[in-house]
């Protein structure tokens, strides 16, 4: 009985290990982003995607284990002739990812390289189209010519091309000098342009202050001689007034007999000054005996009154 039960039991043991390593061999945890190609008596069976999956052991296998990230691949450098006979050096970056692990197992034994290769080719097609100057102008419609090519030869392969980047487009030594030397003029052109640009705009500047200038001057001047006319005539205004208003008064003093009076002294003052300035300014002056006496021009001075008084034009 111990015997048997140790064989039963042996047996109920190997058979659990047995189950226990074909219910482990049948699951199958795909990570996310990747899938698995499984073969069934070495033919395509099916692609397993991320999760729970099951399979049949001994019969199904894992053939191929396919990233679907994106990866980044690094294209050498390689040599290309431009459209105008000019050598470069060119290299790049490519960006691509599997989109049908079927195609990218079974399509070609390796994508990453094919594609590589293919970049290469494409690119030195796509240069050969283009000028040198392009090349350099037009980076970006050259990634796109190059991706959109790349990507209709690589369909059957079940991968695409996200991008394409050109790290370095290297001329030759004496293109380069060349074109550091067209620079250096451009440059010198446009430092002239601006220069004169510069100088043209600074006169325009000076004679429009100098023209400001001058208008503000003349309106200045203007100002002022109106200001001075204003006041010379205000000026007048007030002598004229000043001496009507001195006249009117003498002659108010004057229809007095003792303004009269005061009238005729003044009269008498003022011949008497007379004379004497016309015996200054001449040397040889002709007089009568009796007019040199002091007491005759007094007389001569009265009688002019006298006279005055007399006359109709001075009554009052």
């Amino acid at each position: 009985m111990e015997g048997a039960f140790n064989l039963a039991f042996s047996f109920w043991t190997g058979l659990a290990i047995v189950v226990v390593i074909l219910i482990k061999s049948s699951i199958k945890f795909v990570p996310q982003n990747r899938a698995f190609i499984i073969e069934r008596f070495g033919k395509y069976n099916a692609t397993l995607v991320a999760g729970l999956n099951f399979i049949i052991p001994f019969i199904d296998k894992l053939a191929y284990n396919r990233s679907l990230k994106e990866y980044a691949i690094d294209v050498p450098s390689q040599a290309a002739i431009t459209k105008d006979n000019i050598g470069l050096t060119v290299d790049g970056v490519l960006y691509l990812k599997v989109v049908d692990p079927y195609k990218a197992s079974y399509g070609i034994e390796d994508y990453i390289f094919a594609v590589t290769q293919l970049a290469q080719t494409t690119m030195r097609s796509e240069i050969g189209k283009m000028s040198l100057d392009k090349t350099f102008e037009e980076r970006d419609s050259l990634n796109f010519a190059i991706v959109n090519a790349i990507n209709e030869a690589a369909e059957p392969w079940g991968v695409q091309v996200m991008r394409y980047e050109i790290k370095d487009i290297e001329p030759p030594r004496s293109v380069l000098e060349a074109m550091e030397r067209q620079m250096k003029a451009e440059r010198d052109k446009r430092a002239t342009i601006l220069e004169s640009e510069g100088e043209r705009q600074s006169a325009i500047n000076v004679a429009e202050g100098d023209k400001r200038s001058k208008v503000l001057a003349a309106e200045a001047d203007k100002a002022e001689q109106i200001l001075r006319a204003e006041g010379e005539a205000r000026a007048i205004e007030m002598i004229a007034d000043a001496k009507a208003k001195a006249l009117h008064t003498i002659g108010e003093a004057a229809a007095t007999q003792q303004g009269q009076k005061a009238v005729q002294l003044d009269l008498a003052t003022l011949a008497i000054e007379a004379k004497q300035a016309i015996a200054k300014e001449s040397t040889i002056v002709l007089m009568d005996g009796k007019s040199s006496e002091a007491g005759s021009s007094v007389a001569e001075a009265v009688a002019i009154v006298s006279a005055m008084n007399q006359s109709k034009a001075f009554s009052v």
